[in-house]
């Protein structure tokens, strides 16, 4: 066995990046370089729907309220909020703070914030989660009320998702899109350096941080899609921290004499997602769905041609969760007495014929590359699966970058695609299912009113019983109707290096400011 892991130690160190240089950036004293699978979209905030783009922007930027490292919900730069009645949230301001740009941060910060976000000239692509959004009122320069539509329960969780950060609004009045989606200027931990693409995002300390200056001087992301090449830079000293290591390789990391491996329960889960309707570039429903992914019964022979727990064993050497919804137990909104579907070969075959594919159908997965632990493997083992059963499905890999802004954003990525989605930090069934469920939404490719409907009394409900009853029954919706195919709970596994204080979070940030060097 020992064998065996010294060669692939070998071959992992073989195989290093091009950009690797005799002296590691890992290695400069008070930087810490962290190894992510894709590069952002974008450093605007809240134009995106992306863990890797949020992970950077939570250094840069601050929001009204942050989850703590148990994930329990704290003031930020709200110094205390509360609800005044069922559509307005009053928010008490910290004073003496200060964007980057030397702007002071006060209740014109928070209004403009938060106005822009929802403004329709810009077309923001974090803006689902605020539609219920009206305005905010300045109640003085450090108090300001937000008024919704309705009922909006989850205001306060929504805050601490990445387009919820606060701006220095005469920067971003004065500066064009194109601009401010490469420059950001936050009030967060770290100020921001420089953004080569592809290469690296370079951040440093804000020594006037208002809680006090970080522990380290540099922080830099670099992308690196490829697991092997990933680990074999953690290995290296070139890097840190590397997401997403690869299951099998997770031992060897755990028994390195200079790394350690951090892992946590995440509460982000990996589906199939079918095209059952078309939106277009607005967002507006089209109609059906032109592919056999628009018939139910379709849908419902891939769920059963599925071994879920076989892609757990082998693809993920057992480090995933079988799940039975698109919701782990950490989410309101799960039950735990609905089992997953069992892969049924007959079955599956029925539907197929009843749908008149008696001799099986051609089907594409698309899928991204470096989003999520073992994202390639994945997609394949399933195409594999769905293969045997009659469904013969080719793979089709993208890069990331190109992959969201021209086909998952613009509702090109049908009939299938392999998804992973992590709640947005909301921990309730709504940051699931009104995103990817509702129509309208810049993620949806499905359509169903009665879920229009719950959807939208649930985001607006004020009975916590009451909400859980309309998740409940979007919960059977979603199963019975086949919008997707649940497949796990992922685990998020990070490799450290030992020089490095820093431990692994549930909601997927990796916060500079949480870090020190030993």
């Amino acid at each position: 066995m020992w064998l065996i892991r010294l060669v692939v130690l070998i071959a992992l160190a073989a195989s290093s990046p091009p950009w690797t240089t005799p002296q590691a950036w890992g290695a400069a004293a008070g930087t810490v370089v962290v190894a992510q699978g894709v590069d952002p979209t974008t450093l605007d905030p809240m134009n995106h729907q992306e863990s890797p783009a949020t992970v950077v922007a939570n250094n840069l930027f601050d929001g009204l309220i942050e989850r703590d490292p148990d994930l329990n919900l704290v003031p930020l730069l709200a110094e205390s909020y509360r609800s005044v009645s069922p559509t307005t949230w009053e928010f008490k301001l910290r004073r003496g703070i200060r964007f980057h740009n030397g702007e002071p941060f006060d209740a014109e910060s928070v209004k403009f914030s938060l106005e822009r976000l929802i403004d329709p000239r810009f077309k923001l692509r974090g803006a689902s989660a605020f539609t219920p959004l009206t305005h905010v009122e300045i109640v003085d320069p450090f108090t300001v009320r937000v008024h919704s539509k309705a009922g909006w329960p989850l205001l306060p969780s929504v805050l601490t998702i990445g387009p919820a950060a606060m701006l220095p609004p005469k920067y971003y009045r004065e500066k064009e899109m194109p601009y401010l989606q490469k420059n950001p200027v936050g009030s967060g931990p770290f100020k921001f350096v420089r953004w080569v693409k592809d290469d690296r995002i370079e951040l440093e300390a804000n020594e006037q941080y208002w809680r006090s200056a970080p522990r380290i001087k540099r922080l830099i992301f670099k992308p690196i899609p490829d697991d092997a090449v990933r680990v074999a830079a953690l290995q290296n000293g070139e890097v840190d921290v590397a997401v997403n290591i690869p299951p099998h390789l997770a031992d060897i990391i755990a028994n390195h004499p200079k790394l350690f491996l951090s892992t946590a329960p995440s509460t982000r889960t990996v589906q199939l997602i079918y095209y059952t309707h078309q939106y277009d570039l607005q967002h507006k429903l089209v109609g059906p769905y032109a592919g056999p992914t628009a018939d139910r019964r379709v849908r419902l022979a891939m769920n059963y041609a599925l071994d879920v727990d076989q892609l757990i064993r082998t693809v993920l050497d057992g480090k995933g969760v079988r799940l039975a919804l698109m919701l782990t137990p950490k989410h309101v909104g799960f039950e735990p007495a609905i089992k997953p579907i069992k892969q049924d070969l007959t079955r599956s075959k029925q539907l197929l014929t009843e749908a008149g594919f008696p001799s099986g159908v051609d089907m594409v997965l698309n899928t991204p590359q470096g989003r999520f632990t073992r994202d390639r493997e994945v997609a394949e083992a399933v195409a594999g699966q769905l293969t045997k059963a009659g469904i013969r499905t080719t793979v089709r890999m993208h890069e990331y970058v190109s992959y969201m802004n021209t086909m998952a954003y613009l509702h090109k990525a049908g009939p299938v695609y392999l998804g992973s989605w992590g709640s947005g930090g909301t921990y309730d069934a709504e940051g699931v299912y009104d995103p990817l469920f509702r129509s309208g939404k810049i993620s949806t490719n499905y359509y169903n009113a009665d879920v229009d409907g719950m959807n939208d009394e649930a985001k607006q409900s004020m009975d916590p019983k009451r909400r859980l009853e309309l998740f409940h029954r979007i919960n059977h919706i979603v199963i019975d109707d086949a919008a997707a195919m649940p497949l796990y709970q992922q685990i998020d596994l990070y490799g450290v290096n030992r020089r490095l204080v820093w431990k692994a979070r549930g909601d997927e940030r990796i916060k500079g400011y949480d870090m020190a060097i030993r």
